[in-house]
């Protein structure tokens, strides 16, 4: 039997730093090498009470999170509908990604809510979601999971960097990608922000106006996961533990932001030595962080369109989904450290 060549998906992400909800449509086509269009994009910001939801459900019971997760799932499937009626959309496909509570691979376990029955009994479209679980179960870090799209769908780039809640980059060399989280970007900066009565610091103002705080500059510098070798990815637990208690209320919230920009940009530059880096996520809007990125850097930064800026991860979960549908390898040992090269994902078929 002929595989299907051309797909129409629709990807769905929530990233740490609880932006919102971004959905985009996309078509996938393969020749010789595979080919895409976003056609429809749509960020939905939190409600306040999801937005409490999700970033305190980690400290809930089991019973409140399998409540949660369904309900999550019900609140993404009606998103779908109303988005698919109002720009009259039709697609074969969802790929969710879900939004992550918990990522703990040194246990064995991560999760990401949002019920995938759920979302496909609702929508009645076929939906593929959690893509980190058969990662782990194999030894590896379930994460990230961007490389693979960056290979297939960004080969012009030698880097390509994500700025959400974490910076992650894919490194490519000839054939081979290797690919890890960098450091914290949104999920410490907006939670800083929230101090000045702000959801984020927008394109880094108050960081500009901020002084240095050499000290803590040199203690963020020598935290052990950045001399660690990859596979390695970071979570928000690793902030807690890590990050959160060098940020005392004694320090000028400005003067943090400031140094954590200045902090950001000098763990990310370690890498950027040569060639092109293309960037993206909604840490690129903050231009004073990518004014710090830029002096430090020796590579040529590469700013995309605002669409590929802000809904990069949601292609790529996209066309993980295919991949899945395909029974394609979607997530690689050499990025995460798994046993094996593997093809993640539970596909939820409605018929």
């Amino acid at each position: 039997m002929k595989t299907k060549t051309d797909y129409k998906i629709l990807g769905i992400m929530s990233g740490t730093s609880l932006d919102g909800v971004d959905l985009a449509l996309c078509s996938f086509s393969k020749d010789k090498k595979w080919e895409y269009e976003i056609q429809k994009t749509k960020t939905i910001l939190y409600s306040k009470d999801w937005k409490e939801k999700l970033n305190y459900l980690y400290q809930k019971s089991n019973k409140e999170i399998a409540e949660a997760n369904s309900e999550y799932g019900k609140y993404l499937a009606i998103l779908i509908l109303k988005f698919k009626q109002e720009h009259q959309l039709s697609f074969d496909y969802i790929a969710s990604h879900g939004h992550t509570i918990f990522h703990q691979p040194e246990n064995n376990f991560t999760l990401q809510i949002g019920c995938g029955k759920t979302i496909s009994e609702t929508t009645k479209i076929t939906t593929i979601n959690d893509f980190r679980s058969l990662d782990i179960s194999l030894g590896g870090q379930g994460a990230p999971l961007v490389p693979v799209g960056d290979l297939h769908l960004f080969t012009e780039y030698k880097y390509c960097l994500n700025l959400g809640g974490f910076s992650n980059i894919s490194i490519k060399e000839k054939e081979k990608i290797i690919a890890f989280d960098i450091c914290p970007v949104n999920i410490v900066l907006n939670q800083l922000s929230q101090n000045l009565g702000l959801e984020f610091d927008k394109n880094g103002d108050f960081a500009k106006s901020g002084n240095l705080i050499p000290k803590l500059l040199n203690k963020l510098n020598e935290l052990d996961y950045y001399k660690q070798k990859p596979p390695k990815s970071l979570a928000r637990e690793w902030v807690e533990k890590n990050i959160n208690p060098l940020l005392t209320p004694k320090q000028k919230t400005e003067d943090l932001l400031h140094t954590l920009c200045e902090h950001i940009a000098i763990q990310i530059s370690k890498y950027l030595i040569d060639e092109k880096a293309l960037f993206a996520g909604g840490g690129v809007f903050n231009s004073y962080l990518m004014e710090r990125i830029k002096h430090f850097s020796k590579s040529e930064i590469i700013m995309p369109s605002k669409e590929i800026i802000e809904f990069k991860e949601s292609l790529i979960f996209a066309f993980l989904g295919i991949l899945k549908l395909r029974n394609e390898v979607n997530c690689l040992k050499s990025v995460t450290g798994a046993r094996r090269d593997n093809c993640g994902g539970i596909i939820h078929a409605y018929s």
